[in-house]
């Protein structure tokens, strides 16, 4: 197995700190590790393993011997370095949606299309956190049944939107239990033009909004899924998908309830959560009688994808429902990356075509 040196971009940041926790536990080995950031947080001191490494400001020459370069810092920061790393010969696996819907590059969940990953040309994109549990809920099923539409709702926690996402919250819920005024600055969105509380609310605005109504959180687990499960189109009408997303006060791990229908219709309940039960990194978790059921505070810090609430449609033969829950900064961010890496060096991928 070859060794490989390591670069982490945007390591101080929540994605990148369990990137960090994610490298040091995984399969991969590692010759070097090299923490990378802003300007203003160079120089920070970061844990990896029993090591003590200083985070660096991002460059061009910073990826200079770089095997592998996991991105997690924003697009803006992904388009400008991204290619100086490729051209110094890394594969990189960004965690942004700036690349997410090239054509030419693979956006991947090694669990449900890790053949794309051959068609890599030094760039591979992860997609969103909630398309990312949605699929791999979804995925056991097509496989055993065919699918031809999806109907979410996600209740996405506010990690989702960083660090700064995550005091607010927790700022806000304090001051309201005080009887206190807070100012939101950050969520729903912080480019937004407003900005409302999130403690003890439910905000339906993840991302700004499109032309059509639809919000581009929306708009990417609709095309993401397509391109996810359909061969890489992110238009196909193989499969329907519609999205609406939501902000809930929790601090960690997306919640989702997906109504689905399949192609056989002949598939029931068992079925379903047999191809659960026996997927790679699902678990099941649906019995009724016992209260048994994802929760999203038992998800945090782990990194499968809990699935329960199974059912069946009582309008529509061959429609059906579930509930899946998952942490959003790993098996939705951290994990995945680090995953697809393990993948591309399992299959001899980790080098630029």
């Amino acid at each position: 197995m070859s060794e490989y040196n390591v670069a982490i971009v945007g390591a101080t940041g929540a994605v990148g700190s369990r990137m960090i926790e994610m490298v040091s536990e995984s399969k991969l080995h590692v010759k070097s590790l090299k923490l990378l950031a802003s300007k203003r947080s160079a120089g920070t001191k970061l844990k990896y393993k029993d090591q003590e490494l200083t985070v660096e400001e991002t460059t061009p020459d910073s990826f200079a011997g770089i095997d592998l370069a996991l991105f997690s810092a924003g697009g803006s920061v992904s388009k400008k370095f991204a290619p100086e790393a490729i051209k110094r010969g890394a594969v990189v696996v960004d965690n942004t949606s700036a690349f997410r819907m090239d054509p030419e590059v693979p956006l991947v969940v090694p669990e449900v299309n890790s053949e794309a990953l051959a068609e890599h040309h030094g760039l591979i994109a992860n997609p969103n956190c909630s398309t990312i549990q949605m699929v791999m809920s979804l995925e056991p099923i097509r496989e055993r049944y065919g699918l031809s539409r999806v109907i979410v709702t996600t209740m996405q926690a506010v990690s989702g939107a960083g660090n700064r996402a995550i005091k607010e919250t927790l700022d806000e819920s304090r001051a309201y239990l005080d009887g206190e005024d807070y100012k939101p600055e950050v969520l729903p969105v912080k480019g937004d033009k407003k900005h409302y509380q999130q403690a003890f609310n439910v905000l339906p605005q993840i991302d700004v909004f499109e032309d059509d109504g639809y919000t581009h959180e929306e708009w990417k687990m609709i095309h993401e899924t397509k391109k996810i499960m359909c061969g890489g189109d992110m238009d196909s009408n193989d499969i329907q998908v519609t999205a609406t997303c939501t902000r809930v006060p929790v601090p960690i791990a997306h919640s989702e309830s997906v109504y689905f229908e399949v192609l056989d219709k002949n598939a029931n309940v068992a079925g379903i959560q047999e191809a659960i039960s026996q997927f790679d990194g699902d678990v099941l978790q649906d019995d009724p009688d016992h209260q048994i059921y994802p929760q999203a505070i038992n998800a945090a810090g782990k990194r499968d994808t809990f699935v329960g609430r199974i059912r069946p449609d009582q309008e529509n033969k061959g429609a059906f429902h579930l509930w899946n829950v998952s942490d959003n900064l790993l098996k939705g961010a951290a994990w995945n990356s680090v995953e697809i890496a393990e993948y591309l060096d399992r299959m001899d991928l980790l080098h630029v075509k």
